[in-house]
């Protein structure tokens, strides 16, 4: 009997290995000989570099870049062989490293994220996954360009400082000084939003508040995201601003797109690929998913739903465990789950939910394998 578990991180709490670990234990307390196979996932946000070097046995390779304060940080990518490599943006301009006080949305950079990406290319990578989600920038990508050597001016032919609202002052973009190894990678873009770059649903709009934008930033930010569009647009040719996805990580993308033709994929179905999901998934029976909290929002590329939709095509069962389920969680069932489980077993503090998740994972997973079995072996008689 083959069980696969696949969760995501329940963020600030436990890896998706850890996740998929206690669900394990829960499931051999009640089936000790069964074959329960852990693929821990993601979606491109925080956590897909653990969730996928622990799938594929990749190494972590780790190097001090600027965060999006332009401060000195520590940030990980990941070599997973034969010219393979992924980065999770997160990593080097991640949301969670910058205290709320010292938040500077119009300022804020991704050239961290390019500083990880030439370190990929000068270790030999030529096909670049780069996982977006949890960005405290707002820049469009602009910062990474300038890391990889690509010149943004203004009308004087001064270089552009970092940060989204300098973007209002650009005039042309010079490629001239990037490295030619660059034009041999291949890009392909996790994401786990459709949003594009700009407008009501654009990056500025959507995510800027919780990176510390007011009012007048956001308004700020997303004219001078709009004028990048216009630049990029005006010089190369292609206008890429309404591409589902655009919006991710503060824009990142664009950048990415708009310079090296990058390809964009769910977060979720790139992770699954790395994986090996799909194989895991030959011949199971059961599977189990999960993440930190379940709502309606979750169907909106998120791993439960992907992993869902990838066993519903074989015709397996799925069981959900969250930290909590919010509104709308039911819609999931249409998507391939069976059924979801909050993990508190009553009222109980947030503090205690996270010193005891791994625990509540194993009793929830021991309390559903019974279900399950009970039912599969009603439906024998």
């Amino acid at each position: 009997m083959r069980i696969v578990v696949a969760p995501d991180s329940f963020k600030e709490c436990l890896s998706a290995m850890e996740v998929a670990k206690a669900i394990a234990a829960g499931v051999q307390q009640v089936l000790a000989q069964a074959d329960v196979v852990c693929i821990p996932m993601a979606d491109g946000g925080e956590g897909s570099l653990d969730a996928v070097l622990a799938a594929t046995g990749g190494q972590q390779k780790k190097l001090l870049v600027h965060n999006a304060n332009g401060q000195p940080c520590k940030a990980s990518w990941g070599w997973l062989g034969e010219g393979r490599a992924f980065i999770e943006m997160a990593s080097a301009a991640g949301l969670e490293q910058i205290p709320p006080s010292e938040r500077k949305p119009l300022q804020a950079t991704s050239y961290g994220v390019g500083q990880l990406i030439q370190a990929a290319v000068n270790a030999g990578a030529r096909h670049i996954v780069l996982g977006l989600g949890g960005s405290a920038t707002n820049d469009g990508g602009a910062g990474l360009l300038q890391a990889l050597g690509v010149r943004l001016l203004d009308a004087q032919g001064q270089d552009l400082p970092g940060g989204g609202a300098a973007l209002q002052q650009l005039d042309r973009i010079v490629l001239d000084g990037i490295d030619p190894s660059l034009r041999e990678v291949q890009f392909e873009i996790a994401v786990d939003v459709d949003n594009p770059l700009c407008g009501p649903r654009g990056a500025s709009a959507i995510f800027g508040p919780q990176k510390g934008a007011t009012p007048e930033d956001v308004a700020t930010l997303d004219a001078a995201l709009t004028h990048f569009a216009d630049v990029c647009t005006r010089q190369f040719g292609q206008d890429n601003r309404n591409i589902s996805g655009m919006g991710a990580a503060g824009g990142l993308g664009f950048a990415v797109k708009t310079c090296f033709q990058a390809s964009f994929r769910p977060g979720v179905d790139l992770v699954a690929e790395l994986s090996g999901l799909e194989e895991a998934l030959e011949g199971a029976e059961l599977v189990f998913t999960g993440e930190g909290r379940m709502d309606a929002q979750t169907l909106l590329g998120k791993t439960p739903a992907g992993v869902a939709r990838c066993a519903s095509r074989r015709g397996i069962p799925v069981i959900a465990l969250a930290g909590s389920l919010g509104d709308g969680y039911e819609a999931l069932y249409e998507v391939g789950i069976t059924a979801a489980f909050s993990l508190a077993p009553g009222p109980i503090s947030l503090e205690q939910a996270y010193a005891q998740a791994g625990e509540y994972l194993r009793q929830r997973a021991s309390d559903c394998t019974r279900a399950w079995l009970a039912g599969a072996k009603a439906s024998l008689r």
